[in-house]
């Protein structure tokens, strides 16, 4: 019994670390399978086996050698040398990466909840701030929390979508996409969240004992991120063409629910980015220790006043300089996990 709570916790990790503010609103699976018509359901499933495969592979790693944070990692894969600056540009990435979670979590407060923009963003840093203190433990009952939730608002929205007039329209609709395009997005779709989500995976494959438990942990991790990104695609399908006009079109579907669903995604958005950025600055904060001879809460703190200074830049921007760039480098990042060969003891 206690090693299925703790292959839930590790799944619900999982899901909840890949499924951030791109995931959440819907942007993420517009962009990287909807917009590829009937094509989107096979890329989704190729996503889901390489979630599957390299999310455990790289917690089974993070075990085998006993990783403290995502450099030792990535000093294994690529050598001393060139893993660590490698984990440098990482480390510079998630904290800019995490400054855009904490402007989309500034953004919902004013734009849903009818709060300052600062406000939001306030309360965000604060509560963060308190459940890192809790260490790997308190993110992992976050997700635990917040996972489930997303779960069953994706099966409510399924099963709205299933009577409406586009609902087959996921295995309909055409692109304008070219083959490579198509079967390039999952790869480089999965690559980048994978090469995001080691800040966490690491650390979780690290402390958990049990081989099995982290086995049947990224099973299910991969095969939950699968199914979220079925469900987003079967409901963005149905609105199509129309739907790529909104922001945040997940939400627009929410709203034709009625004004509790609506209420109700908003909240799952908000605890979405919250629960990807605490996870991110706990593995960010165990990386800069191995450097700084700090406590973990003066680290923490240093890392949140970053983030909150260049959060003020705003979303859009940030996104735009700093996902192409993290792009190229997730792709080696994946091709180097994928056929690394533990050495046999």
């Amino acid at each position: 019994m206690k090693n299925a709570v703790k292959v839930l916790q590790i799944s619900f990790t999982y899901i909840g670390t890949v499924v951030g503010a791109g995931f959440a609103t819907g942007q993420e699976i517009l962009q990287f399978f909807t917009k590829y018509g009937k094509w989107g359901v096979l890329t989704i499933l190729l996503a889901t086996v390489l979630f599957i495969w390299l999310g455990t592979k790289m917690m089974l790693l993070a075990n085998k050698i006993k990783a403290t944070s995502y450099e030792d990692l990535n000093r294994r894969l690529f050598g001393d040398t060139i893993g660590r600056w490698l984990s440098l540009f990482t480390l510079i990435v998630l904290i800019g990466v995490n400054s855009v979670m904490l402007a989309g979590a500034g953004s919902v407060f004013a734009e849903h909840l009818g709060f300052y923009y600062q406000t939001g963003l306030a309360i965000t840093l604060v509560a963060t701030y308190l459940l890192l203190g809790k260490g790997i433990g308190g993110v992992m009952k976050l997700n635990s929390i917040v996972v489930p939730m997303m779960l069953i608002l994706s099966i409510t929205i399924i099963i709205n979508t299933v009577g409406s007039p586009g609902a087959t329209h996921f295995i309909t609709l055409g692109t304008d996409s070219g083959l490579v395009a198509t079967w390039a997005s999952p790869l480089m779709y999965t690559a980048f969240n994978l090469s995001m989500a080691q800040a966490v995976l690491v650390p979780i494959g690290s402390h958990t004992k049990s081989r099995k438990v982290i086995i049947w942990g990224g099973i299910l991790g991969g095969l939950g991120v699968g199914f979220m990104l079925m469900a987003g695609h079967f409901a963005l399908s149905a609105y199509m063409p129309g739907i790529v006009q909104y922001e945040i079109p997940m939400g627009n579907i929410a709203q034709q629910l009625g004004t509790t669903i609506q209420l109700i995604y908003v909240f799952l958005i908000f605890m979405e980015i919250f629960s990807t950025f605490v996870a991110d600055v706990y593995g960010v904060t165990l990386q800069i220790k191995q450097h700084l001879k700090l406590s973990p809460r003066i680290i923490s703190l240093l890392i949140l006043f970053i983030c909150y200074l260049t959060s003020q830049f705003g979303f859009s921007s940030l996104l735009s300089v700093l996902y192409p760039t993290f792009g190229v480098f997730s792709l080696l990042w994946a091709v180097m996990l994928a056929v690394y060969k533990p050495k046999k003891n």
